[in-house]
Order: structure tokens, then sequence, then C-alpha cells
């Protein structure tokens, strides 16, 4: 680079051959040659800041400073101007002191007379000296910098608002304006507090090695010098990362994902920092040019220990560093590169792990610290590894199943030696033969192990000496024989715990659990993190059920991984609230679940909405051998289309209670298409033909039946011929044609194939890809109920790099929960739970139901709250939580909770629940959540809350929109809530509602009765008659008598119209008796909702 002073650019935070040392020490010149020199004592833009200027002329001379500012909105103002004329001390050099005097709104801070300082982003102070005429000095010159005989310049450092000093104007307020000005003095706005160092994650991941991962999104500073300083970095990046591993695998193949970065256009940005199949860090960067640039660590990353990644970047150079628990450095490496990245970190997201681009590392991620605009060293960051307690229990689990592994592996190795040598024996004897094929197998009683190892791992070595390794699912490779003798292990515990005392095993069930576990089977680490985290049949262990929890989402367990997902989404039982993490593993389960409905094979289950409340839904279960598939089977067999297809939707998908059989189910389908004609079943026929899904690929036949069911008009069938020309011909215009047909139908899958079109580029007739467009379809898919379609967009709220998409973290952990809980594997362990609940296997039932309500899914949550309702002593028996509580309280957190659900913390809350305290306001939010459901039953409640004497408060009754006009009054608010409740209950029948409605009028109207003046007056009117007839009735009858005798008067008449209204009295207060009676037994028994019959 040359020193081209005619080409003067001064870059903000570089060192460049452009600039010129401000105190270089002056050195005698034989050929007199100009200069300008600067000193500034203190490099702020200071009021009264002294500048020394050593200069030198040759010629008369003119020397100019000069002070130009930037800020936010203008840039290059001068500020400050100075000159002076030199004719006399030619070739001589001079210093002159001159003191800097700036405007009051750059130097100083707002007060009632300066209303708007400004904040300065730069200073540069200019001083240049030119050889003109001294007669002209006083004409008015724009002299041009550049053309200067010399010149020099300096930065001054702003000073930010807060920061400055108040004027001292020298004038004295009036008493009024001082006063007013003392009132605001506080209203100033000051900048947030903010720091440019970020905590991306503060709570450990555990990363399968699949490609999802965490993304985050970082926004522009809100503190403006701060957001200053990231712009000037853009193309002089100045930051550090710093991350926590503990690292189990090296990458299987290429380079996966440990932190990188993606712009808006989808590619890889500064930093893209991956791991190699060595362990080597691969780091690429994004150079100012365009191109890209990639650097391999010397060093490889440990395996099975805990170590800090400490990278920072600073210009084109690159630190890298490892440092152990102990924070001592371990490996250091330095990358220089000569030219500068670019970096914006808020023009696109970072990543931690996998994504759609890459794997992830198989690790554990610990906290990962990120300062946005300094370089550290290692000794500088602030990056603690929280939680050392479950950090230490990683570490002692993976050094157990260390050993568990090798003791298998080598006791499975010995067995098939000593098999093989025997059977070498036997091929030569006959008899010997007979008795190795059909005779008990022998069992391998030495062992080379220590006692005390065998004394450590008695229980491991006792199931393997019971197992066969002759059997033909124990498969050569030492590793999968590991897992199948970790998941013989597990069958082994979870009959006995399904069965009738199984529970009460717990404490021997526990070790062998965790022998599964180490086996890389991590159904057991599921089962392990369920049990301690619930406290069934063993104490609470926050710590245990976390760990296990981390290691099967790691070992890639779907249960495990959705219920690490829902606990950071609710931020529960003390994991932290982390959208962002919960999306990680929730999407992870999400793509796994659109693969697993295409894979035949494994434990699965159609995921299916029934309540144990419900005894219809309850009535339809049935079996292979119930009532209600064997009709279904007979009226298919008589060739009902509706039969079959009934009959094979449930035999395909595993439904309503029959296990998944696609063998049997594609029979139905073969049978209903050729003998029924009818368009879903010839569809779903020819769709198991294109794929091969239990049947032999048939393309021609498949083809054939598409177009039947198509000409028929079936949406799907549409879709289908699109597909089949898209994939199997290539010929994307008529798959367009055909698609766009069908999403006219309303046919969600034809949106999302319509997307892929645009997405991949291929749609006819519209070049390159369009993303924006894609993405509507995919939105539009996603409306329908498309998996692959609300992926997409779950994928776009995280990100927030599609236009119409807004950043919505909690949007995409909804969307991809949703598709998560429709996985098959946990349909399976829900079917399992309903299956023991109809055939009254009350532990089987719990256990199974406790297993998917951990997941999240809140049908799962609900039925378990419920079971522990119906069997209080075994809730308490066995669970260490409080199961109705705790599951109706999950429950009522979900997005699709039920209103009884509701109803049920209502009542909880109202009343007080065991030892949980009343709550009249959240009891109240229940109610108004049910009634906002459509169920009648919450209006009722609100209705009786206003009854017993409490009221609602406005925000509530807002949120159920009733009128502001009617909140003052109790009897117009009661009115509308029995009126909507009735208007929400069956209008066809007498409801409680409808009853509670009515008797509401007739209070009403007796009250009015009561109160009206007129009957008062008349009343008055009619009494006073009676007591004027009484007594002269009294006083002729005494008359009548003699003194001496005494007669009791005849008053039949009096007396049975004082006792028929006494009786009408009677009859209103019964009613008002009962109405509250109702309510005092429902006070005592929290466990029922409020009700009216």
């Amino acid at each position: 680079m040359e020193d081209n002073p005619g080409n003067f650019a001064p870059s903000f935070g570089k060192e460049t051959l452009r600039t010129t040392a401000v105190t270089q020490q002056f050195e005698q010149n034989m050929d007199y040659v100009d200069f300008i020199h600067l000193n500034v004592l203190e490099k702020k833009v200071l009021n009264n800041s002294e500048v020394s200027v050593q200069y030198l002329c040759s010629k008369p001379c003119i020397i100019n400073l000069e002070a130009v500012a930037s800020s936010e909105f203008r840039t290059g103002v001068p500020v400050y101007r100075r000159r002076w004329k030199d004719e006399k001390n030619l070739y001589v050099s001079r210093t002159r002191q001159v003191h800097l005097k700036f405007p009051s709104i750059m130097v100083y801070r707002d007060d009632y007379i300066i209303r708007n300082s400004i904040i300065v982003h730069s200073v540069i102070l200019y001083a240049w000296i030119s050889h003109k005429s001294v007669s002209s000095y006083d004409v008015e010159q724009n002299e041009d910098y550049q053309d200067a005989v010399a010149k020099n310049y300096t930065f001054l450092e702003a000073v930010p608002p807060f920061e400055r000093p108040y004027k001292d104007h020298k004038v004295c307020l009036q008493w009024g304006a001082d006063y007013l000005w003392m009132l605001q003095a506080n209203r100033i706005p000051q900048c947030p507090h903010e720091s440019d160092g970020v905590q991306i994650l503060n709570f450990i991941y555990a990363s399968s090695g699949e490609k999802t991962g965490i993304m985050k999104k970082f926004e522009q500073f809100e503190n403006r010098e701060l957001e200053t300083v990231r712009q000037h970095q853009i193309d002089y990046p100045m930051f550090t990362v710093s991350i926590w591993l503990y690292l189990l695998h090296h990458c299987e193949k290429d380079l996966c994902g440990i932190l990188y970065f993606i712009d808006p256009k989808e590619m890889y940005s500064t930093p893209a920092v991956f791991l190699n199949e060595e362990g080597y860090v691969h780091i690429q960067m994004h150079l100012m040019r365009g191109d890209d640039l990639a650097v391999k660590t010397s060093f490889s990353l440990p395996l099975k220990q805990w170590f800090r990644l400490d990278l920072s970047f600073k210009g084109g150079q690159i630190e890298v560093s490892t440092v152990g628990k102990n924070l001592k450095r371990h490996h250091h490496q330095s990358f220089t590169f000569r030219e500068d990245f670019y970096y914006d970190d808020t023009a696109g997201y970072f990543v931690l792990g996998g994504s759609g681009y890459v794997n992830g590392i198989e690790a554990f991620f610990g906290p990962v610290k990120y300062y946005r605009l300094n370089v550290l060293e290692t000794e500088q960051i602030s990056n603690p590894l929280h939680d050392k307690e479950t950090v230490e229990q990683i570490e002692l689990y993976y050094e157990r199943c260390m050993d568990i592994q090798e003791i298998v592996y080598e006791y499975r190795y010995i067995v098939r030696q000593g098999e093989k040598a025997l059977r070498n024996c036997y091929y030569e004897n006959y008899y010997l033969e007979l008795i190795y094929k059909y005779g008990e197998k022998s069992k391998c009683d030495a062992f080379m192990w220590g006692k005390e190892l065998r004394e450590k791992y008695r229980t491991l070595f006792k199931l393997l000496q019971e197992m066969d390794f002759s059997a033909p699912d124990v498969l050569e490779d030492g590793s999968d024989t590991v897992v199948e003798v970790g998941r013989r292990i597990f069958e082994k515990v979870a009959k006995g715990l399904s069965s009738a005392d199984g529970l009460s095993n717990m404490g021997s069930s526990v070790p062998l659990l965790v022998d599964s576990s180490c086996c890389g089977y991590h159904k057991a680490s599921y089962f392990l993190a369920v049990i301690f985290e619930t406290g069934l049949s063993v104490s609470v262990d926050h710590t245990k059920g976390l760990l296990y929890s981390l290691v099967g989402a790691q070992g890639n367990e779907r249960l495990a991984v959705m219920n690490l997902g829902y606990k950071h989404y609710q931020g529960i039982n003390n994991y932290p609230l982390d959208l962002e993490l919960s999306y990680a593993y929730y999407s992870n389960i999400a793509i796994k679940t659109s693969l697993d409905q295409h894979t035949i094979k494994g434990e699965q289950a159609f995921v299916e909405t029934i309540r144990l409340m419900d005894d219809e839904l309850l009535k339809a279960q049935t079996k292979e051998n119930g009532d209600v598939f064997m009709w279904l089977k007979h009226e298919a067999t008589r060739g009902n289309a509706a039969a079959q297809q009934r009959l094979a939707q449930m035999l395909f998908w595993g439904q309503q209670g029959v296990a998944k059989n696609p063998e049997a189910a594609i029979e139905w389908y073969a049978k209903g298409a050729i003998e029924t004609e009818d368009p879903v079943l010839i569809y779903d026929y020819a769709i198991v033909l294109f794929k091969g899904q239990g049947v032999k690929k048939n393309t021609k036949l498949a083809l054939e039946l598409m177009k039947k069911a198509a000409a028929k008009g079936l949406p799907q069938a549409v879709n289908g011929l699109g597909w089949y020309y898209h994939n199997f011909k290539r010929d994307y215009r008529k798959a367009a044609e055909h698609w766009l047909i069908a999403e006219k139908l309303g046919n969600p899958d034809a949106s999302y194939n319509l997307g892929v079109l645009y997405l991949d580029g291929i749609y006819p007739g519209v070049p390159g890809r369009n993303q924006t467009v894609a993405a509507r379809y995919f939105y539009k898919a996603a409306q329908g109920g498309h998996i692959e379609g609300t992926l997409r967009c779950s994928l776009y709220y995280i990100t927030g790099n599609m236009e119409d998409f807004p950043r919505d973290p909690e949007k995409a952990v909804i969307w991809a929960k949703h598709i998560a809980e429709k996985n098959g594997y946990l349909g399976h362990v829900i079917r399992k739970a309903l299956n023991a609940y109809l055939e009254l296997s009350w532990h089987e039932a719990l256990l199974h139901y406790i297993l998917a309500a951990e997941t999240g899914i809140e049908v799962s949550q609900s039925n378990l709250a419920h079971i522990c309702e119906e069997r209080p002593d075994l809730a308490r028996k066995y669970l260490a939580t409080d199961c109705v509580w705790r599951y109706y309280n999950f429950s009522v957190s979900q997005v699709n909770a039920p209103s009884f659900a509701y109803l049920k913390m209502g009542d909880f809350y109202y009343y007080g629940y065991q030892n949980q305290s009343k709550d009249l306001e959240l009891s109240v939010r229940m109610y108004a959540q049910a009634a906002l459901e459509g169920d009648s039953q919450g209006f009722f409640n609100l209705a009786l809350v206003i009854e017993e004497g409490n009221s609602i408060p406005s925000y509530i009754l807002d949120h159920l929109e009733i009128d502001q006009a009617l909140h003052s009054s109790n009897t117009s608010l009661l009115q509308e809530l029995y009126y909507r409740c009735w208007n929400n209950s069956n209008q066809e029948s007498i409801s409680p509602c409808s009853l509670a409605l009515l008797y509401f009028y007739m209070r009403v109207f007796w009250n009015n009765i009561l109160q009206s003046t007129l009957i008062y007056f008349m009343g008055t009117f009619l009494l006073s008659i009676l007591v004027a007839f009484a007594v002269q009735y009294f006083q002729a009858l005494s008359a009548h008598n003699s003194p001496g005798s005494r007669s009791e008067p005849s008053s039949d008449e009096h007396s049975s119209s004082g006792n028929s209204n006494e009786d009408a009295t009677r009859l209103v207060q019964q009613d008002e008796s009962t109405f509250s009676n109702n309510l005092s037994q429902q006070q005592s028994d929290p466990q029922n909702p409020l009700v009216t019959g």
C-alpha cells in the first residue's frame, strides 16, 4: 500500500500507512520542506481542548485548522475553523498553542437552555499550510485540503452525551423556569444499559448430530454508540466467541457444525466453525471482496472431557484456544489473512450445531458467550461452566458406560469364540450336534474380569449369563451387539414394571435401566429421566432426571428430545425458558415425524386424541378380535367401500386400538380398489404401489389407478399425477398444471409441491428461484395441516430470514411442537397406555401415561390427571409429586387445553387445593378461559362467583367482550352471564343454565314487586282497613260477651290466609336455601367443579 495523500480516506479502527504520527520529533531538513504536526494533550471533544501546532514555512504562508464532525444524521460538518498568517518566521520551526472551541450541543449535556445535544460519532481535526499571498488573507478562502503544501490530521474521541458536564450559562433563571427545569431534568432519555457481551446459551444442550440446532438472531444495538462501533467494524470485525463442549465423537463424514453464521441469501458467512473427521477445527471466513477462505487447526479437539473453545477475530487475524475445566490453556494457534473479513451479525442468524445445510456435532454444548465488539484474551473471557453437578454427572455417566460397553463387547466375543469351537467339535459327532441344536444353551461361567469389577457390575454379569448370543438378531458388529443387549435388558425391565406390582420393585429396576442406557438403548434413558423427575416409586432427583433426559436426547430417543423441548418451552422443573433451545429439540422430532410416517417398521401407532372422560370414543376402541373390528371386517368382505377404507386405514396407521399391520392394510386397499371402484381406495393403493410400501413396486399399474381416481375428481389423485410427472418424468410443466388444479380443489399437498417448484427455481416460465412465492405456498399448505409445509414455516419464523415471516420464536416452537406430537413412536406409548386403561391394568396405564405426559402432549396430561383422580390411592403410593395438580396445571398451560381442565384449575384456585392457597383472580381467569372456549359451565361459574359477593376484574370482562356499561351493575352482569351460559348450552332441553336464567328472572321480578311504591301504598291502605275492621269486631264481641267469660276467637280464614302467605314465603326461602346449600357442598369438595346438576 502506497502513501498517496491525494487519495486520503481515513478508516475507523484500522492502522494504515496513510496515518501520520502526531508526535514525531522534528529533524532539521536542509531542504527546508514545509511540514505541520499536531499534538493534542487530551484527545477528546472538550471545550477549550488545547492543541499544540508545530509547523515550518519556507515561504509566506497561511496556517489552517478545521474540525469536521459526523453524527448519525449528517457527516463532514465543519464545527471549528481557525487560521493565521506567518510571513516573517521562514525556515524556522514554530509551535503555537490553540484552544479549540466547539458548539455547546457537542460538548455539554442537555439542560433548560441546551435542549437537544447531539451524539457525535467521530471528529477529525485537520491542519494544513498553503503558500498564498498574504494580501489575500482577509478574503474568504475555501482552501482545498488536498492541494495544501503540508497537511496532517488526527482523530478526537467523542464524549457520550451523559458523560459530558453541564454548561455554566452565567445567567439566572426565573423561579418558574428553574422549577420546570428541575422537574424535567430526570426525564432526559438515557442510553439503555447494554453490553456487547451476549450469553447465546446458558444451559446444557444435547446435540445428537442431526440437521437441527439452536438458531439465534441478533438485532442492532439500542445504544447508538455501540451500534456505531458495530457498523464501523463490518469491514474490520472484532469479536470473540467462547463455547464449552463435551465431545462424544468426531465428525463421521465431511464437516459437522459447531457454530456458523447464515446470511439473508442462505449462504455461509463469517464465521463458520466446523469439526472434521480427524477432530480438527475447520474455520471458514467470508472476505470483503466476496469470496471465502478457510483454515484448519493443527490440533484436534479432545473426546469425552469438558473443554472450552475460544475464538477471537480481529481484522484478518484469528486466535483459536482450548482450555480445560481448570481454565488452563491446552492448545493455541493463530491465523493471519492478508485481507479483511466481512462481518455483519445482524444480517442473518447464528446456528449452534446442525441445520438444513450440515449435520451438527455429537456433543453436549455448555454455556456459549459471544462478545460482539471486543477481542478478548482467554483470561479476560467471563464464561463460567454453570451447573457443575450436572457437568460432573455427565462425565461419570460416560466413564461408567465405557466400562459396561467394554464388558458386554468382550463377553460377547468370548462366548461367540467358545461356541465356534464347540460347533467345530459337534460337527464331528451327530449326537453332540443334536444336543447343541435342541438342548439348553451353554453358559459362560468362567470370567476373565477381577472380583472387584464383577462385584461392581454383578447384575450385569448375571444378565449376560442368561442371554443367548447365538441368536440371529445379535449382529456381528460389536456396537450393534451392545445396543441389542441394552434392548433385551430394557424389555425385561419394562415387562416387570408393567405388571401389577411392578412399580413397587422400582429399586431393583433402576440399576438395570442404567445398564441398558449405558449400552446405548436410550428408551431406558427416558424411563430413568421420568422416574427421577416425577418421583415414580423413588425420591425426586432433578439432577439425575436432567442427566438422563440429556443423555436420551443426545442418543436421539424421540420422547426424551420432546421432553426437553417441552420443559424449555414452558420453563418448568428448573429448566430455563428458552424458545430457541426448545425449537432445536422440537424441530428434530418434527423432521423425524415426517420420515417415520413413511417407514413401515418400528413400534408406531397413529396419535389419536382420545380422552378418558369421553365414553363414546372409549366404546369405539377395538382390537383385532373386538366387535367393532369384526363388524367392519364383515362389512368390508361384503364389499362395503366405506368399511374397506376404514379397515385399511386402521391397519395401515395403527388406529382405534388396532395394531399396525401394513401388509393386511394393503390387501384391503387392493380389494377395495379392484372391487368397489372407490376413488379413495384406488388412490391409496396407487400410492403404495408407487412407493413399494409393503408390496412390490408397480409404477405402470399405479399410474393407471391414479389416473382412474383423478378422473373421478379426487383432489389428492390429481396431486398424485403431478407428483408422478415431477418424480418419474421430470416434466415440470405437466406437474405444475396438475398441482394448480389440485390446489384450487383445496389440496394442501399440491400447495406444498408448487412451493417446492418455486423454491428450486424450476417453475415453468419463471426464471430463477422465488423464495417469497414459495413461502406463501408453504404457508397455505401448513394451514391445511401439511407436515412439511408447517416445518418450513416454523423455520421461517425462527430465522426471520423471510420477508413475510417476521421472527417469532414462540410461533416457531408451537408449529414444530404440533408436528412433533404426531410422531408414531409417541403414538405407540399413548396406545399402550389407553389399552392398559381399558383392560383396567392401572399400574401399566399410569406408567405409560406418565411417559407420554412428560413429553408435553396435552391429551396424555389431562388423561393422567383423570386417572389420578379416579385412583388417588395409586397416585399417592407411587408418585412423589401431586399428580392431579401437576398435570392439570400442565394441561392449562397448553395452546390446545380443553375447557374442563380450565374448570378444574378454576375450582382448585377458588376453593384451595390441598397445600395450594386460594387465588380468586386466577380462578376467575380459568373460568373465563373455559367460557371463551364455548363452555357454558365457565359462564355459570363466573355468575356464581358474583352471586357469592365477589367481583370480576374489568380486564377479564373486557376479554369476554362484555359491554363496559354493564361492569358496574351486578344484576346486569349476572343477566349477561346467565344468558351466555344458556346460549352456549343445549337449548333444546332443560339445562342447568336455562334453570339458572329462569330463576334469575323470577328473583328480579319478585324484587321489583317488593320494591314497587304503588304496591307499598296499596298494602298499607289494605292493612289499615284490616286493622280498623279487627278493632270494630273485637269491640262488638266484647260488648256481646259477659265480663267474666273468656271466649277464643274463630279466625280460621285469617289463619289460613296467613299460613298460605307463610308457605309462599317459605317456598322462596327454600329455593334460596337449596341454592346456598349446593354452593356450600361444593366448597367442601374441591374435587368437583361448580355444577348445577
